[in-house]
């Protein structure tokens, strides 16, 4: 597929700058994209690649006033990116259609105007399931569970009893949506276990990554909030409340009865102790440890994870301490020295 540079400018309604005749049979990267690709700079700290890339033209900023190469500028570089690449893609995802014949369905399941059931996918009883929704093969969906419609469940996931998923949701494979929370008593040296009668609430509008496991309620919800995303390897324990518009970075941690506010961003491998409030707009850098309550639009890092800038001091002392040691021993001997002297 080929399309000219003024097609796609006309296509993501961007300002052309140059041959709008160049013509354009793919996308990439800024870096690694070729002659014949469109790419696009979003990030000033990708400037210098500006004039360096490969690529046959650039999607840039308003703010971009001349390059080497053709560029079609608009207000927002990387969403204009996400509209041009739907004009490259080759590969049509093609759903399952209708009901396959060794899917299993229970008593009383309703299923919504054109669902899809994937093959050998198991519907327990009582399930309600909305129009459009597209469940693959080799899913299973506990009794009463309630799924919204233009929902996409994608093989291998599986949904605990009574779990309740919104509309517009897309759930990736090998997740697990009402597994118990992890709570024990210990009594006479025995763990023993507290059972877990509540659910899982996922709002429109979710995405939810792959291998993903989100625990039941003890009492009441556990709740992910509407348009938030999940990226992989995450685990949320029993009683989160997640708000709205919030990221969750692949391998992060909650523990149970965390409430996280609106617009949050949790990164990569941050873990969370439980009963703490993660204000609206606060971010979690990568890895941090965090072990007491965050105020809206915070942005916290390190362990325990402290505000960005105390952190980053921090790990400069940290990283002195290895010269400081040795100013430490040649001092200590020159006291001696100083001592054996008088």
């Amino acid at each position: 597929m080929q399309k000219t540079l003024k097609e796609i400018a006309d296509f993501i309604g961007g300002e052309l700058v140059g041959n709008g005749d160049t013509v354009i049979t793919g996308v990439c990267g800024i870096k690694e994209a070729e002659d014949g690709e469109i790419t696009f700079l979003a990030n000033a700290k990708y400037l210098p690649f500006l004039d360096k890339t490969c690529a046959s033209a650039v999607i840039t900023s308003r703010e971009i006033k001349t390059a080497s190469k053709p560029v079609i500028r608009v207000d927002n570089p990387s969403l204009a990116f996400i509209k041009a690449v739907s004009l490259f893609s080759r590969v049509e995802a093609k759903h399952p259609t209708g009901v396959h014949p060794t899917a299993v369905l229970g008593k009383n399941v309703s299923l919504g105007r054109n669902a899809a059931i994937g093959a050998y996918t198991v519907i327990e009883d009582n399930v309600s399931i909305g129009d459009n929704d597209v469940i693959y093969g080799q899913c299973y969906i506990g009794r009463s569970c309630s799924i919204g419609a233009d929902t996409l469940i994608y093989p291998q996931v599986s949904l605990r009893e009574a779990v309740i998923v919104g509309s517009r949701v897309t759930i990736h494979n090998g997740t697990v949506i009402g597994s118990d929370g992890f709570g024990y008593l210990q009594i006479e040296g025995r763990h023993r276990k507290i059972p877990q009668l509540g659910t899982v609430e996922i709002c429109d509008d979710v995405e939810i990554g792959a291998n993903v496991a989100i625990d039941r309620a003890r009492f009441k919800k556990t709740v992910i909030g509407r348009g938030t995303k999940i990226d992989n390897l995450v685990h949320i324990a029993h009683n989160v409340i997640i708000g709205e518009n919030s990221l969750i970075i692949a391998q992060a941690g909650i523990s149970g009865s965390t409430v996280i506010g609106n617009g949050v961003t949790i990164a990569g491998q941050a873990g969370l102790v439980g009963h703490i409030t993660i204000g609206d707009g606060a971010v979690l850098a990568a890895q941090a440890g965090v072990t007491k309550s965050v105020a809206a639009n915070t942005v916290v890092s390190g362990y325990p994870a402290k505000p960005h800038e105390t952190a980053i001091k921090v790990n400069a002392c940290v990283q002195n301490l290895p010269r400081l040691y040795e100013q430490v021993k040649e001092l200590e001997k020159k006291i001696k020295e100083l001592e054996s002297n008088g």
